[in-house]
């Protein structure tokens, strides 16, 4: 019998009880239920992180299908314009023209975007785009003569200019800071995605009558407009839009979708209404965006310097030429017949399409300006190689194998970098308040600089020939690396309202590491204020 206060497990050892034994008996099912709990949570924590990054990317896969119009139009006109040409009986100046009105129409539409996308939202800016769209191109699969075709590409040109402008600023607007620019990246793929159905579209549908096959290319465009009605009864509305709305709990809702941590969800709401200035009754009573932009501060001068003009080096470089005119640059080199001439235009559009994807994986990793020096100085050294062919070699086999793969290459450097960066950068840069509107501006430079080089390529290319065009386009690609070592500056990983504070001194707008520096004196003389205090 055991002692009283004492109890005998019947192994002879005894543990006495009493509050305040220190070798109180444990109750193993604690542990197990601690262990459970913790497990659970990190169940949930992951899950949660896991649907975010599933909701982010299926909005910005839905934003950006209206870039495919663009892309399929670009793609697919390279094509229909020689059956165009057979079955209008058009001449070269109105093939220019009609080619190149859509770049310069859809400035229209670029610049009506940025007031349109503040006054309805970005959301419902991207539905509208999709319904102009879809209007032009019934117009053109319809049309009798050049002058109602012209009407239908006015149409369609003003629908690109919204959705060409919208899409990234949108996406940079949902998207948490870690994988913004890969998100961003998106309109770009789409784009690549787009030229390369057209292509294919071309291919396809040749072996039809001249005066059925341009129509039926021409009509497949419509196809992408539904998946977008679908698509906006899904997507949020942008949460930086929402609070210039006085939305701001909305804002907290699309934010809490969109990012995986409370407290960052909190932190980014901080800073959007900092940047929006809804507190601040100061900075309500600021001057209307246009006149801010007609008379920019020396910060807004330096943004606008740097997106207006890397969306110039965009196209300057000749991109849209080479993809347009890709069937006329195999002709010079010796390909011959119309079959091989789009089957040569589908493996550029492959090119274009699988090279897109490397930058969307290295764009958050390695950063916006070192993919803009191997894409810009790709890119000079493939135009020369193409303008050295077609003026020195000349047709041939070794002029087809060469002009083959100097395009494949322009266009797969363009991909890699300033193709995507381009419009990345230019939705990063501008301030809450301006960013739609400057953005639309960047647009407006991008399509001008587009329009420009499309309708004046096959005048210019008459007069010095395919070649010596190429050689020009390489001159104003190696400017590009100029341009980009001067004015553009490292955003990787920084909140949207941080890239604007880089912007406010002209020594860290030239960007690059004295950047970083600074960034890293400011965190440690963060920290040791905080020690102090």
């Amino acid at each position: 019998m055991g002692l009283v206060g004492v109890q005998d497990h019947g192994n002879g050892d005894s543990i006495p009880l009493g509050s305040k034994n220190k070798y109180t008996r444990m109750d193993y099912s604690d542990v197990y239920d601690d262990e459970d709990d913790a497990s659970h949570h990190h169940h949930q924590l992951e899950k949660r992180r896991n649907d975010t990054k599933k909701y982010v990317f299926a909005c910005a896969v839905f934003a950006s299908l209206n870039n495919v119009l663009l892309g399929y139009d670009v793609g697919v006109m390279s094509g229909a314009i020689i059956f165009i040409q057979e079955d209008l009986k058009i001449t070269e100046v109105q093939e220019e023209f009609l080619v190149g009105i859509l770049s310069i129409i859809s400035l229209v539409g670029s610049l009506a975007g940025g007031r349109t996308s503040d006054a309805i939202g970005r959301k419902w800016t991207m539905g509208l785009a999709a319904i102009v769209f879809q209007a032009g191109a019934a117009v053109m699969t319809l049309a009798p003569s050049f002058k109602v075709l012209l009407i239908g590409r006015v149409l369609a040109g003003v629908g690109i200019g919204l959705g060409v402008m919208i899409a990234p600023v949108y996406i940079a607007e949902i998207s948490p800071t870690v994988a913004r620019g890969s998100l961003t990246s998106f309109p770009e793929i789409f784009i690549n995605l787009g030229i390369l159905l057209g292509y294919v579209s071309n291919y396809a549908f040749s072996g039809f009558p001249a005066h059925i096959n341009w129509r039926i290319m021409l009509a497949v465009g419509i196809l992408p407009s539904i998946f977008i009605a679908f698509a906006l009864c899904i997507i949020p509305e942008s949460p930086r839009w929402l609070v210039l709305q006085n939305r701001v709990e909305e804002a907290r809702t699309v934010l809490m979708k969109t990012n995986d941590n409370d407290a960052e969800v909190e932190e980014r709401l901080a800073e959007i209404l900092l940047a929006a200035g809804t507190n601040n009754p100061e900075k309500q009573e600021e001057k209307p965006v246009w006149r801010e932009l007609l008379s920019p501060s020396p910060a807004l001068r330096r943004m606008l310097i740097t997106g207006l003009g890397i969306q110039c080096f965009q196209q300057i470089t000749g991109i849209d030429a080479t993809v347009y005119y890709s069937p006329e640059i195999f002709k010079a080199a010796g390909v011959k017949g119309n079959s091989k001439l789009l089957a040569s235009t589908v493996a550029v559009g492959v090119t274009k399409t699988a090279f897109i994807l490397v930058a969307i994986f290295l764009i958050d990793k390695l950063g916006r300006k070192p993919l803009l020096y191997v894409s810009t100085i790709g890119m000079t050294t493939c135009l020369f190689s193409i303008g050295f062919t077609l003026s020195v070699i000349g047709q041939g086999s070794v002029g087809v194998a060469m002009a083959i793969l100097s395009v494949c290459g322009s266009v797969a450097f363009f991909s890699i970098g300033i193709g995507p960066v381009c419009w990345v950068i230019t939705s990063e840069i501008f301030p809450l308040r301006l960013r739609a509107q400057a953005s639309a501006l960047g647009a407006v430079s991008n399509r001008v600089c587009s329009g420009l080089v499309a309708m004046s390529f096959l005048s210019v290319s008459n007069v010095i020939g395919v070649g010596g065009t190429f050689f020009i386009f390489a001159i104003i690609s190696a400017l590009s690396i100029a341009f980009v070592y001067r004015y553009v500056p490292e955003t990787k990983g920084k909140s949207l309202e941080q890239i604007e504070m880089l912007f406010q001194n002209d020594y860290e707008w030239q960007g690059g590491r004295e950047v970083q520096l600074r960034d890293v004196e400011h965190l440690v003389h963060k920290e040791l204020n905080t020690e102090q205090s």
